[in-house]
């Protein structure tokens, strides 16, 4: 009998990869009918079974299914949509229903969102040789700047290593001391300004923080009106760059292949190298003003002649440390001007706090003089009024994105290589566990021990209270500068101010409504009236 034709020769499978001896079988490059082929032969059947038992094995086995729970996405763009606006929200309603972790997936990019001090401190301190990575931020980082700001740049790129330590030298607590003359003439600048016109509070706190930073950066003289084109400028700089960085702001976060499209078919790309060409301008120029100066021997104290003097020892050339100067502008005046404006509601609508506060500056500081760097040790209620600000209103809603750079397991749920982490860090002080019950009111109290003294916060958060400086080896550079603006500025205030609520035409307190704020990108200010 002759051979069967349809039994006997070869057998095609489809597929235009041929197995190595003791190599898996590429069984997922079967087509329907090569399964079709294989089951009408003698023992084919056997072997779609077996490959079947495969498939169901590696499917229970692989990891991709321990992944943290997260809500369903869409077929083909997953998540995305939710990464567009407002996406503080949408996790603090999320929380209830996943707690501590919160799973995405963004057209197959795994985006893992943390609810919990303790998951932060656990990822991001503990194992932070794998959580300490940048995901790729191309509008921001690559057009916008560059390429050149430092606290974008992965933590393996010795970039970021010069960058962030030639910042840390410029803003330790010996460093920041030299800068306090600066920081108390703005805080009285910022109250007699709140005196003159209370209705442009925030044209005022950001005309103080915009001024400070430039001194405190650039040796810059002190800046008398908020109508200045090197303020606006500065302004429009930190907008950009939040904008830019903000989850979801443009498509090519999630197409790179987007950055190959010329120029003249991307608006986006015209705009953000233009952007560029302005940012790197002006921060030349700025950082080529205390150049000059130190060539001519008549520098004062400034960071970034800090930098100069360093410049063998930091390895930085002109162009990086004038970004490095940068970096630090766009991370303190923005976020320091926000947590005022945080403040100001908040003492609006606590005026028990306010009563506290002058108390305790009657009695220490008296009315002759304004408060002093050196009252802080006896002025616990004010450093703790400043504590629970940045806790209870973080200037960012989200920590900037930490990226792995390996797969990961944490509590039996798998984290894969490449994940973008982001801490939400107001869903983080609203944990009942970590604050208490009342851990979304705002009161200073809880971090007042039964004697008036200051106590620790959660031990996550290590001696600030909160995370809002980060954890880990992306905590904020500038956290000691931040903190004693902040202090001086709302301890010079107090003493000369009270903060009531804006009344109607009747004499009536107009309503206030603490959850409104006013979205500027990355970051969220207080909305009053």
């Amino acid at each position: 009998m002759g051979r069967n034709p349809s039994v006997g020769g070869s057998v095609h499978l489809g597929c235009d990869k041929t197995a190595s001896p003791g190599s898996s079988f590429p069984y997922y490059l079967l087509s329907p009918s090569c399964v079709w082929d294989l089951a009408t032969t003698r023992g084919g059947l056997a072997v779609v079974l077996g490959l079947a038992l495969i498939i169901v094995v590696r499917y229970f086995r692989s990891p991709w299914r321990r992944v943290p729970p997260g809500p369903r996405g869409l077929p083909l763009i997953g998540n995305a949509l939710e990464l567009r606006d407002k996406l503080w929200l949408f996790h603090r309603d999320c929380k209830q229903k996943y707690e501590d972790m919160i799973y995405l997936n963004a057209l197959g990019q795994p985006i893992l969102v943390l609810n919990s001090l303790k998951a932060v401190a656990e990822l991001f301190d503990r194992r932070g040789n794998i959580y300490s990575s940048r995901p790729r931020l191309i509008m921001a980082q690559e057009i916008c700047a560059g390429n050149l700001l430092f606290p974008f740049l992965s933590h393996v790129d010795d970039r970021w290593r010069r960058g962030r330590r030639a910042a840390h030298q410029g803003l330790t607590k010996a460093a920041v001391r030299g800068y306090h003359n600066v920081l108390r003439k703005e805080g009285i600048l910022l109250t007699s300004a709140l005196l003159a016109d209370p209705g442009a509070s925030e044209k005022h706190f950001q005309r103080t923080t915009t001024s400070a930073t430039m001194s405190i950066l650039y040796d810059y003289p002190t800046l008398r009106t908020e109508d200045n084109k090197t303020v606006n400028e500065i302004i429009a700089y930190t907008e950009r760059i939040s904008m830019t960085a903000a989850p979801g702001a443009y498509l090519v976060e999630l197409f790179p292949w987007m950055l190959h499209i010329p120029e003249r078919f991307a608006r986006w790309k015209y705009e953000g190298n233009r952007d560029f060409t302005r940012f790197n301008n002006m921060f030349e120029s700025l950082f080529n003003r205390v150049l000059s100066a130190l060539s001519e021997g008549s520098e004062r104290p400034s960071i970034c002649a800090s930098l100069l003097k360093g410049s063998d020892h930091n390895q930085l050339s002109h162009q990086e440390m004038a970004w490095v100067a940068g970096a630090l502008f766009g991370a303190g005046a923005d976020t320091t001007s926000t947590t005022m404006s945080w403040w100001a509601l908040a003492m609006i609508a606590h005026p028990e706090v306010q009563k506290r506060a002058h108390v305790e500056l009657d009695t220490v500081v008296g009315r002759s003089r304004a408060p002093t760097f050196s009252d802080a040790p006896n002025l616990p209620y004010i450093q703790v009024i400043v504590k629970e600000v940045l806790r209870w209103r973080p200037a960012l809603p989200f920590s900037l994105p930490h990226s792995t750079t390996e797969d990961d397991w944490y509590n039996g749920m798998f984290i894969p290589k490449g994940t973008i982490c982001l801490t939400n860090l107001l869903q983080c002080h609203r944990d009942p566990s970590s604050y208490g019950d009342d851990a979304a009111n705002f009161r200073p109290e809880r971090f007042l021990g039964a004697h008036g003294e200051i106590i620790p916060g959660p031990a996550e958060t290590h001696e600030e209270g909160h995370s809002t400086y980060g954890i880990g080896k992306r905590a904020c550079v500038g956290k000691h500068v931040a903190n004693e603006s902040l202090f001086i500025y709302i301890a010079t205030a107090l003493w000369a101010l009270t903060l009531e609520r804006v009344r109607d035409e009747d004499g009536n307190e107009v309503l206030l409504d603490v959850d409104a704020f006013v979205d500027t990108g990355m970051s969220l200010y207080a909305y009053y009236s």
